[in-house]
């Protein structure tokens, strides 16, 4: 995952967008009002995002130490499935209302105080 999100924040940063630090990870800021994602030590969020999304995202770093190969299949993969889903369908739950998006955004918040 961190290789992944090592390359990807390299041809980011190669265009002109400004590698940023945040605690533990690095990330770059991208596009309007769509969130974050997490590719182990690195993600990516929108300009505008939140400081819960920045360590909702690092709590996901956390979780890939953890968990390691298990990660894309436990979190990642049910994480952008889920994403995309509530784009679409507008579902009225939280989005920490499922286990490994309230475990990160929990890991996150602690992990930052």
């Amino acid at each position: 995952m961190t290789l992944a999100g090592a390359i990807c924040v390299f041809f980011l940063v190669i265009k002109g967008y400004k590698l940023k630090k945040w605690y533990d990870c690095f990330y770059v800021e991208f596009g309007e009002n769509w969130g974050g994602v997490n590719l182990g030590m690195f993600f990516i969020t929108d300009r505008n995002s939140s400081v819960h999304t920045k360590n909702h995202e690092h709590g996901h770093a956390v979780q890939n130490c953890i968990l390691g190969l298990f990660m894309p299949f436990l979190v990642s993969i049910p994480s952008a499935v889920r994403y995309w889903y509530r784009r679409v369908k507008k579902p009225n739950t939280a989005y920490d209302s499922v286990w490994f998006e309230k475990w990160a955004s929990d890991i996150g918040e602690k992990w930052v105080k």
